[in-house]
């Protein structure tokens, strides 16, 4: 079996509009092929990327290009796979975390509230600690944020479609 071509996205003329790229780039790697690398050009080495994509099963090869740009591929690792019932980026081995010690209802909240909330209530919490929340939408913003401060969470839809459940581990 041949790995399929790696999928082409460059963000630059969206940046260049002033657009933040994160929801091009995750619309991009849902809709790649099993095994399919994505092929991304920014204006600058997107680093807090590279835990996004590793946290959803990726490694990245990255090289500057001649006119000053990035060029990274994120290349799927053989084995990965997301648990059953997880989003996409989801941490593996969530169902082992300890019960949640803290719960946020955050319905009806418009962004960035959401986001905030959570980021405050995971500051004030232990290391390994862990926090559910439910959402009226998948928080993209909130998930390289997360990787950034080096959390781990996972998430997905509830039944009904229209709440998301999150749960969220603070890292160390």
């Amino acid at each position: 079996m041949t790995t399929p071509a790696p999928h082409r996205l460059d963000v630059r003329p969206s940046l260049a509009q002033g657009q933040d790229p994160f929801s091009q780039i995750m619309q991009a790697v849902d809709g790649l092929q099993p095994g399919q690398p994505l092929l991304l050009i920014a204006p600058f080495r997107p680093v807090p990327l590279f835990n996004v994509m590793a946290n959803r099963g990726f490694s990245a090869s990255d090289r500057q290009l001649p006119d000053g740009g990035w060029q990274v591929e994120f290349t799927p690792i053989a084995g990965e796979a997301v648990e059953e019932g997880l989003a996409p980026g989801s941490a593996p081995g969530a169902a082992l975390w300890p019960d949640p010690a803290r719960t946020l209802d955050l319905s009806g909240l418009m962004p960035p509230e959401p986001m905030v909330r959570i980021l405050e209530t995971v500051d004030r919490m232990a290391p390994g600690e862990v926090l559910f929340a439910t959402l009226d939408r998948e928080p993209m913003f909130l998930f390289p944020e997360l990787a950034m401060r080096h959390h781990e969470w996972a998430g997905n839809f509830a039944a009904d479609g229209a709440t998301y459940r999150l749960l969220v581990r603070r890292g160390n």
